[in-house]
């Protein structure tokens, strides 16, 4: 490992992630004695389950909704699809619409050896599991081919509404010079507990996340891809109540990067803790299995609260997120972890502030794509000051090796960026990253400094906090308050009563097959 610039302690790092596993372990201890109707649906799509019934409500919805019902959802989505697959041979599908239309009563079917529901199932999940190793091998095919741009990666977002809009913009994007582009959701989806279908048209403030919307915007970027001679990455958001199973039509139609992060949906969508963190586990497990980079969201903690005072939680939150995605077999090459230059740009010295956070964050992680998130919280409106917050931002970046670089909009705190906006920031981004291309290999900084004290003040508070995490338990400390000065309970928010106990019956062959690469 390289010598620190900062002078960091690598005991002390050290000492923080030990820390930071025993809390991310606790949380496994309580995740893996539960299931989620996220997680249920989402193997129903794995088992090829797709569709929706004469009123609009998907299929999985529909096998997992009636399963719930009857009381006996801990016993899981594989063992009754497997049984009913040995009692009627018929498919998934098949059995889907069967029970459906009131034919089937899967919780009334005979029961059958665990050896022959094994047998019946298994080859199903053998082909799924293909299905996305197509996927990934099909994106590391273009990535050997006609190559990608170079780090830190220009992310910017569309937000239309309608994905055939959003095709025409992601594909402009791409020309300017983009490297990922996100398709925002439309405001309120990451609290639909169901996934909507087909190709949407109308959206407030995004585009719905669907799995046609998946495929028509992978096959846009492919196009302009093949075009501009430079892979394009498409991001979509895998969180909110449906976490689990937008991760999985992630991984059926080749998205790259996925907004997937363990705390988020509970700090800022009010989801209820126990239900994300379930859902988190088995969708980093997809995530990690096709190759798709997740990008956690400690950025939005500093929109809450102070980025000065406050800047030690998103290193703590990093350190256990790290964890978590560890367990879930997340290698830290696909750890797109968050931070932000969020500081009041009126701060004495903010800037060298800033910059002593972005390099720490970076020594810390040395593997991981970081996800460098640009000023929003302080921008007014005054497109002129605004493009200089971002430039500031972009020269940390560039300065520090960033990995992923969402990119500042002048117009932010205005409107959703025009097509013109988007251009004026890819040109300001390529304009700083070319002329200040090696500037970190150039610059020390100097021992004793406002540099060097500010990133060491962070890293020995982020352990001061994750000790006290260590003592009371993630849990409690989301119910005080510890990150984003927001208090979350236990038994609150949105979608506990979707989080069953698993019964004797239960299996999910997933988890290991995608664990261990199979």
């Amino acid at each position: 490992m390289q010598k620190s610039k900062l002078g960091l302690d690598r005991n002390k790092i050290s000492y923080a992630r030990s820390i930071a596993a025993e809390i991310a372990g606790g949380v496994q201890q309580f995740v893996e004695n539960y299931t989620t109707v996220a997680v249920e649906r989402t193997l129903s799509r794995l088992l090829g389950i797709d569709g929706i019934d004469e009123n609009a409500v998907p299929l999985p919805n529909v096998v997992v909704d009636s399963l719930k019902d009857k009381g006996v959802l801990g016993q899981g989505v594989i063992f009754f699809i497997g049984n009913a697959m040995v009692e009627t041979g018929l498919s998934p599908q098949e059995i889907a619409e069967q029970v459906s239309a009131g034919k089937i009563d899967l919780s009334r079917l005979p029961v059958h050896p665990k050896e022959k529901i094994d047998a019946a199932i298994m080859p199903v999940v053998h082909e799924s599991l293909n299905r996305i190793k197509a996927r990934r091998a099909r994106r590391e095919n273009y990535l050997n081919t006609i190559g990608e741009g170079p780090k830190p990666y220009i992310y910017v977002i569309v937000a239309t509404g309608n994905i055939y809009e959003d095709v025409v913009q992601a594909q402009a994007a791409a020309r300017q010079g983009a490297d990922i582009i996100a398709v925002i959701r439309t405001t309120g989806q990451s609290l639909l507990d169901y996934v909507p279908y087909g190709a949407t048209t109308e959206g407030f403030g995004g585009t719905y996340a669907t799995q046609e919307n998946f495929r028509i915007m992978r096959a846009a970027l492919d196009e302009v891809g093949e075009e501009v001679g430079r892979y394009i990455r498409l991001c979509n958001y895998c969180s909110g109540l449906c976490m689990p199973e937008i991760a999985a039509m992630g991984a059926f139609e080749g998205l790259d990067v996925m907004l997937n992060d363990a705390l988020y949906g509970i700090l800022f969508r009010d989801i209820n803790m126990q239900r994300t963190l379930i859902d988190q586990y088995f969708s980093r497990i997809i995530n990690g299995y096709a190759g798709v980079i997740i990008n956690t969201g400690e950025d939005n903690y500093l929109t809450t609260a102070d980025a000065l005072e406050e800047a030690h939680t998103v290193l703590a939150s990093d350190l256990i997120n790290e964890q978590l995605a560890l367990i879930a077999a997340i290698p830290q090459k696909q750890m797109g972890l968050g931070h932000a230059f969020e500081m009041d740009p009126d701060l004495e010295n903010g800037f060298l502030y800033e910059l002593a956070q972005a390099q720490m964050t970076r020594e810390i992680f040395p593997e991981a794509p970081l996800k460098y998130m640009p000023p929003t919280k302080f921008m007014t409106g005054n497109v002129f000051r605004g493009l200089i917050q971002n430039a500031l931002f972009n020269a940390i970046s560039i300065w520090t090796g960033q990995g992923i670089q969402l990119l500042g909009m002048m117009t932010e705190a205005i409107h959703t960026p025009f097509m013109s906006d988007r251009y004026l920031a890819i040109e300001n981004a390529r304009y700083i990253f070319n002329n200040l291309k090696n500037i970190g290999d150039e610059v020390e900084f100097r021992e004793d400094g406002i540099i060097r004290n500010r990133a060491k003040e962070v890293l020995d508070k982020a352990i001061e906090l994750l000790e006290v995490l260590r003592s009371e338990g993630l849990f409690n400390a989301l119910e005080q308050g510890k990150f984003g000065a927001v208090k979350r309970s236990k038994t609150g928010g949105k979608g506990l009563a979707g989080v069953v106990e698993r019964g004797a019956n239960y299996s999910n062959p997933f988890v290991e097959l995608m664990k261990n690469r199979k």
